[in-house]
């Protein structure tokens, strides 16, 4: 016992001269000076770079990894005693709170390893924030009345459950059972509790991530958010499993006790590139046919379709947010939307854009849900209450794919209003009212309603989105399986080549990982618009709004939205940023136009007059609209002719087709509509009468 204490001692002394003096590469007193601006910002805790107790002392480096418990206790007192001396007024006040606090330790323990061997002792794990509970006060030292003789007795808290004292302190009371708690004696804590996760892109593949619940106290609470990635320093305890009557199960949970926290503050595109690296990706940007050859370097085991090669590049590229003086920001992402055939390799690109993202998350719409796309709020089996975050917050500064978009409820659908356009998250139930932040970029895939794209219908009557969710989508692509003999060989024979050998035969310019590299690289550049980009930008707006598509009568269609001008500009930007230019030249700004202009021509083409009319994407077409205002007058006519306001269904139809621009089936079809649409409703037999 005695060797325990005189180690304990020396332990003291170490850390008192580790804080006196130690000093950095400045030959900065750095504890000193840590200790003095804990005066200053009123904190109790004192961060320590673990690298500089290691070159200070190594050996008792290695204890605290393995007995931090100890060690970190007689780290506080020697905190304690060095504060005095610095201000002793505030050490008396916060003398009981003041916390060791450790960061970077060199070896981190991945998530998926922390196991029995890390019991107890000190790691240092990275994990994505899932959960995170409301604060609560946890008590450290609970006061008790005695019931007998009103002692107050004080009893520590170490574990979740109140413990209550087992006799009474005064020397005469045998009390053993009747205590009152005493809250007002009492001293509490913040508490916290957060659950981590495994980072999406350490996750193998096939496996369920794995999760440790994390509990935070005093300066620590209210740090991370969900979707936030954090380095956390803790040590391993179990946590207390559940009891049944009296019997108690003998396996554990696992639980990590939080001692720092850092959120990274780092993005994606902040990574580590060898010298190498960067002059070979600094090369390529300046190859005349550098931009082609990213369009070809991505997705290469897919044949074809390069405009949706080339949608998807500039996505994972994206555009710089921009956020004005008064607060208001402009979205930078690019979401897009495929719509097509099944087996054209819309999910395969879903795939390969989660993994080549320097963020990427994959989700299928048949099995998600409005909580599971954005945030929910849910109730552990403690009572607590925990905000948990869905697939687009914890894509934040990334990308989500969702796959079988066409397969999820309206209404769940409709939860990614606010995530696509605002970019955050808004969350008011159980008493919770929170906003996450959901930067990022949604890529979706669905198969038209009734199974192919028929271009004999407008692309509206084959989908089930809302015109709203529509807008928000800066590309929509039709992906169609068209037979064609020289481009079915060519795919043929690519897919029988990967059968065969497990390599694509074709040579392609940059590698998964040298083009990931190249993306995240690029998405550091902050391009200007030049003058000439502005005006063409400008020019084809202008020009697309006073030129919709007219009906017979010359009444417009409905024009293309002030989105569809903002997304002209985040593609021009994307396209700079993919050639690492500050300036957004007129070619950018012509391959952004003509991204948008092969967009409308996919979805946006009348298949009745084969012009392309934007009314298709956000309502009926004009050629649509004009014959169903037809009908309407016509019936309108009919009505006050007869004597008793009442049209006959076969009369009707023949003065339709009279008019020479409908057919028979025409007829049926827009006189079925008018009746399913409550615009007309049997009054009796074969007569019908108009709502008013």
């Amino acid at each position: 016992m005695e060797q325990s204490i005189g180690t304990h001692a020396s332990w003291n002394d170490t850390f008192v001269r580790f804080i006196k003096n130690f000093k950095d590469k400045s030959q900065v007193l750095k504890y000193q000076k840590s200790l003095s601006k804990m005066v200053y910002d009123n904190s109790k805790s004192l961060i320590v770079d673990f690298e500089d107790l290691l070159l200070f002392d190594h050996e008792i480096s290695t204890i605290l990894i393995e007995r931090p418990d100890e060690v970190l206790f007689q780290f506080n007192l020697a905190v304690k005693e060095s504060l005095y001396s610095v201000n002793s007024e505030y050490t008396e006040s916060i003398k009981n709170d003041i916390q060791v606090r450790i960061r970077s330790l060199p070896d981190q323990v991945p998530l998926r390893d922390v196991s029995s061997k890390n019991l107890h002792r000190l790691i240092s794990v990275e994990g994505l924030v899932v959960r995170t509970s409301e604060l609560k006060p946890l008590a450290t030292k609970a006061a008790f009345s005695c019931f007998k003789c009103g002692e107050t007795n004080i009893v520590p808290q170490i574990t979740p459950i109140l413990v209550k004292p087992s006799t009474c302190i005064t020397p005469d009371c045998t009390e053993t059972k009747n205590f009152v708690f005493n809250e007002k004696e009492s001293s509490y804590q913040d508490y916290q509790l957060i659950r981590i996760q495994e980072l999406p892109e350490e996750l193998p593949p096939g496996q369920l991530p794995q999760s440790s619940d994390v509990h935070l106290t005093s300066e620590m609470v209210n740090i991370a958010r969900p979707g936030d990635r954090l380095n956390l320093t803790g040590v391993v305890r179990i946590d207390q499993p559940e009891s049944r009557g009296n019997e108690v199960s003998s396996i554990f949970r696992s639980k990590i006790e939080g001692n720092y926290i850092d959120v990274e503050s780092k993005g994606p595109e902040d990574i580590e590139l060898t010298k190498d690296e960067e002059e070979i990706i600094t090369d390529f940007s300046k190859d005349p046919d550098a931009y082609e050859k990213l369009i070809q370097s991505v997705a290469p085991n897919i044949q074809g379709l390069d405009l949706q090669k080339e949608a998807v590049l500039l996505m994972l590229i994206g555009s710089p947010s921009k956020t004005t003086e008064d607060g208001s920001s402009t979205r930078g992402d690019i979401n897009i939307l495929f719509i097509g055939d099944p087996g054209t390799a819309k999910s395969e690109l879903l795939k390969y854009a989660s993994r080549l993202a320097p963020r990427g998350l994959y989700a299928s719409g048949k099995g998600s849900t409005a909580a599971g796309l954005t945030a929910a709020v849910v109730r552990e089996r403690t009572g607590m209450m925990m905000l948990e975050a869905g697939t687009v917050v914890l894509a934040d500064k990334g990308i989500a794919c969702i796959d079988e978009f066409d397969k999820m409820r309206n209404e769940d659908r409709t939860a990614l209003h606010e995530a696509m356009e605002q970019q955050t998250v808004s969350i008011a139930k159980g008493g919770i009212n929170a906003t996450l932040n959901a930067r990022t970029a949604i890529l979706a895939a669905a198969n038209p309603e009734f199974g192919s794209y028929d271009k004999y219908k407008t692309f509206k009557d084959q989908t089930n989105i809302d015109t709203p969710l529509l807008t928000r989508f800066d590309l929509i692509f039709v992906i169609r399986d068209t037979p064609n003999i020289p481009r079915d060989e060519k795919l043929a024979k690519h897919i029988l080549d990967i059968y065969e050998t497990g390599k694509i035969k074709d040579d392609v310019p940059l590698g998964f990982d040298l083009l990931k590299k190249y993306i995240s690289y690029a998405k550091n550049i902050t391009p200007k618009i030049s003058p000439e980009a502005k005006k063409l930008i400008q020019d084809y707006y202008v020009k697309t709004r006073q030129s919709p598509a007219k009906d017979d009568e010359g009444n417009p269609g409905i024009p293309i939205t002030p989105r569809a001008l903002e997304g002209m500009v985040r593609l021009a930007s994307a396209r700079a940023r993919a050639l690492f230019r500050d300036i957004v030249t007129e070619e950018d700004a012509e391959f952004a136009r003509n991204l948008v202009r092969a967009m409308y021509e996919s979805v946006g083409t009348d298949p009745e007059t084969g012009e392309v009319d934007f009314g298709i994407m956000y309502g009926k077409p004009v050629s649509e609209r004009s014959k169903l205002e037809t009908s309407l007058s016509m019936f309108e006519e009919l009505e006050k002719e007869s004597t008793k306001n009442l049209v006959d269904k076969d009369e009707f139809i023949q003065k339709l087709i009279d008019t020479g621009k409908f057919t028979s089936t025409e007829a049926r079809k827009y006189f079925k509509n008018m009746s399913d649409s409550g615009q007309i409703y049997n009054v009796q037999d074969n007569l019908y009468r108009k709502v008013n």
